[in-house]
């Protein structure tokens, strides 16, 4: 065979080539979502899922990079989904509905669970499970975030994805008592649980600016965070809330943080450094998921505080040569901008957005650039 047949043979192999994770949601016949956002995880139209029951979407938005994906499913009523297990993560918030979900290792040693509307809990890795409808009546939807994608491209066999017998002991161990909600810690601390019943329930929504300055972080503080250190401290996620008239300052992280609206109307903006900005408008029930080393700000402009669920493991995955994402300002060497050295621009369109909302803004003690001092 010439040399030329033998280079075009390789790179129109190249040209069809297909990641292990790739045909395996092919194999379970999803259709796939893509792009930067979804606008409303409870309209997307879903498609039957017969390996699991009920129906589904895959969704494998820009910011993941590849590092983790997502998925929304829907039981019927009254029906259960089939039992299932995985050596890969999955963290489950329910977006819609009641139900129940029973976990084991050892089928003589199950524990179920119920679960709600705004329910967030985790599955342990290679426990079997099985979520089941309470409700005759209606649907339950819920939205999965999880590592599949780096597992089965790292492991390329199903069958040592999903047909494992090895045991995570220290992650779960059939222990009684593992999916009950754990007594909330009282500072700032994360919240080792491993079931939250509501998260809004246990977010402070606050009111007011808080313009004190940080000792540890040199910034004002608009949001009030609480951290979930979910199957031992293994996977970790958050939930922020700040108030009506603010936005947080500028960031960066790692891939992967899927953010899930809860509550409020507002917008995001994304950009990579000295690249054009990317402008995300949501409200409850939006997703979307910042890609890695790309800064963003959320910014509400609605008349109620904002809240979100941040799902995702992006910050422990390290920068390129290995350092760490550091929560102190870019002029220090770490990843937040702070409020005084952002784009004057952001701040000026900010108060505009509010005053087309009938809204004040309330950052003029806290914020250099703000009118409303």
């Amino acid at each position: 065979m010439a040399q030329t047949e033998v280079e075009f043979d390789r790179i129109k192999a190249m040209r069809e080539y297909k990641s292990p994770y790739e045909r395996w949601k092919e194999s379970e016949g999803l259709p796939t979502i893509r792009g930067y956002f979804i606008q409303n995880l409870l309209d997307m139209a879903l498609t039957p899922w017969e390996s699991r029951g009920g129906s589904g979407v895959f969704i494998n938005l820009e910011g993941t990079g590849g590092f983790n994906d997502s998925y929304v499913c829907e039981i019927p009523p009254g029906q259960s989904l089939n039992p299932v297990r995985h050596i890969y993560e999955d963290s489950i918030f329910i977006l819609k509905g009641r139900g129940a979900t029973t976990v084991w290792i050892d089928p003589n040693k199950k524990q179920t669970f119920e679960w709600h509307e705004r329910s967030y809990f985790a599955m342990p890795p290679n426990a079997w499970y099985q979520h089941h409808n309470l409700s005759g009546a209606d649907p339950a939807r819920f939205v999965g975030m999880t590592s599949a994608p780096r597992i089965i491209d790292s492991f390329k066999s199903l069958d040592f994805v999903f047909n494992n017998p090895y045991v995570f002991a220290d992650r779960f161990n059939s222990e009684d008592g593992y999916f009950q909600e754990k007594e909330r810690p009282t500072g700032r601390g994360p919240w080792a649980t491993n079931f939250v019943a509501d998260v809004m329930a246990h977010n402070a929504m606050p009111n007011t600016v808080d313009g004190r300055i940080s000792g540890n972080k040199g910034r004002p503080s608009v949001n009030t965070t609480q951290g979930f250190d979910m199957v031992n401290a293994t996977m970790h996620s958050h939930s922020s809330s700040w108030p009506v008239g603010t936005y947080k300052s500028g960031h960066r992280h790692g891939p992967g943080i899927h953010i899930v609206i809860l509550r409020g109307q507002g917008y995001t903006l994304m950009w990579q450094e000295g690249k054009p900005v990317e402008r995300i408008d949501w409200g409850p029930g939006s997703l979307f998921v910042p890609p890695e080393m790309w800064f963003h700000q959320h910014f509400n402009v609605g008349a109620e505080p904002t809240l979100f669920l941040a799902i995702g493991w992006g910050s422990d995955k390290p920068k390129a040569g290995g350092k760490q994402y550091l929560d102190v300002s870019t002029e220090e060497g770490g990843d937040r901008i702070l409020y005084q050295d952002e784009d004057p621009a952001f701040h000026r369109d900010y108060e505009a957005a509010l005053a087309r909302s009938g809204v004040t803004c309330r950052m003029g003690e806290i914020h250099p650039f703000c009118t409303q001092k």
